[in-house]
């Protein structure tokens, strides 16, 4: 009964603000792009490429809200802002000028009925893995939410030409389909086809053939051909496209490199870290290893991915710090702990639990320590860098605040941080 209660909320909420603001999204071309991972720079990609062919443009994110050349940081710990904000927003943007407004769409946003009422032209699908399964009560639950928005802007959106983008190469995508079933036109993506057709054809920045970014310039090609951007205009923005904050950003590069990155599942940190690995491989220096700076999110979310995201440091990483991310109300001790047991699977032996000293898993030896404090934390992994080394701290990206208990929140700046260290 509080469920359905909670849902009329949120239903009404979103109907009163595109009445208030009178439906600005019928006078705007709108694309929502939903997925696990790859939103926000799939959205300041098609953004770049937008503004690179003359086109004015709105984007809301996890990262900033813009409207035309005014953009302010994001520091709601909201992706996608409820209630009346987005409505807000779209009536900002066509009282500017926009011809374009882009906007993550998250499945918690969905649950809540917040892209009710916006007329949506497009939708675009990066992909989708195990994440906010508490809330959502199962992987499959999770991913139809995703999909229940595709089937939205199929059948609720009143714009007359919709078009839909799908990541070819994701094992969910007939989910997606199945949701549009037909109404309006689907255009495919993936990392090989863009590999094959289009990079032929461009030089593409370093950012993308350092990491695994390839699958969101996939997709931001995609939507620019479908909506006939000039070619000229893609490959300027892919040419000298240089990362967002807080997406696997370098703050130092020699003698060793410090990289920060939002990656909070265990897909995402596999896939940093396979990069970075690959980077530190191919170093001149002959001290090459991974530092790694992590922790997992508190409150509930997600536990059963803490000891996996261990498990997979444990795996790459020669020395790793353990340490707060945003601990919510949950005991911080206990979710380092439960980082921690990921390291004891197919283990060969160990020396002490929370030891400094050396462990052994898969035949690979690591050392890790505790530490609750994430500026001590970052402290004590730079001080164990040597020339070749490459320092990760992941989980906060450029995120602008600490979660605490009893609701507290703790400015918190990530690069100003590692940067202060690095200073001193």
């Amino acid at each position: 009964m509080i469920n359905y209660l909670k849902n009329i909320y949120h239903y009404v909420l979103a109907w009163a603000g595109s009445i208030l603001y009178w439906f600005p999204s019928r006078e705007i071309f709108v694309l929502g792009v939903t997925g696990t991972k790859g939103k926000s720079t799939t959205v300041e990609l098609i953004n770049a490429i937008l503004e690179a062919a003359g086109k004015k443009t709105a984007l809301v994110s996890s990262l900033r809200f813009k409207i035309g050349s005014q953009s302010i940081k994001n520091d709601t710990s909201m992706t996608m802002p409820g209630r009346f904000f987005i409505q807000k927003k779209l009536r900002e943007a066509v009282n500017a000028g926009c011809e374009y407004f882009l906007i993550e769409v998250t499945s918690q946003g969905i649950l809540q009925h917040r892209h009710r009422f916006i007329d949506f032209d497009a939708a675009l699908f990066t992909n989708v893995h195990p994440e906010h399964i508490e809330a959502h009560g199962s992987f499959e639950n999770y991913r139809q939410t995703k999909a229940s928005f595709f089937e939205y802007v199929a059948h609720k959106s009143k714009k007359p030409q919709k078009f839909f983008l799908m990541n070819e190469d994701d094992p969910s995508k007939s989910y997606f389909v199945h949701a549009v079933n037909g109404s309006g036109k689907v255009f495919y993506f993936g990392r090989e086809h863009f590999i094959d057709k289009d990079l032929d054809k461009m030089k593409i920045a370093d950012w993308f053939l350092n990491n695994f970014n390839l699958e969101n310039a996939a997709a931001a090609t995609a939507f620019a051909k479908a909506r006939n951007i000039d070619w000229q205009a893609i490959t300027k923005v892919l040419s000298k496209f240089g990362g967002i904050p807080g997406r696997l950003e370098v703050l130092k590069e020699k003698p060793f490199k410090v990289v920060i990155d939002y990656a909070h599942t265990p897909d995402s940190l596999e896939k940093v870290y396979e990069a970075l690995s690959a980077s530190v491989r191919s170093s001149k220096f002959k001290v090459q290893k991974l530092i790694c700076v992590l922790g997992a999110a508190g409150g509930g979310r997600d536990k059963w991915k803490r000891p996996v995201m261990g498990k997979i440091a444990a795996h790459y990483c020669k020395d790793i710090i353990l340490t707060n991310e945003d601990p919510y109300d949950e005991k911080p001790t206990s979710i380092l702990d439960q980082i921690e047991s990921g390291f004891s699977e197919n283990q060969k032996s160990r020396q002490g639990r929370g030891s400094p000293e050396a462990a052994k898993i898969k035949n690979q030896n690591f050392n890790y320590w505790k530490i609750l404090d994430r500026k001590e934390a970052i402290k004590k992994a730079i001080s164990l860098a040597k020339a070749g080394d490459t320092v990760i701290i992941t989980g906060k990206g450029s995120e602008s605040w600490l979660h605490m208990a009893g609701g507290k929140k703790i400015a918190w700046d990530e690069k100003r941080v590692v940067e202060e260290i690095l200073r001193k």
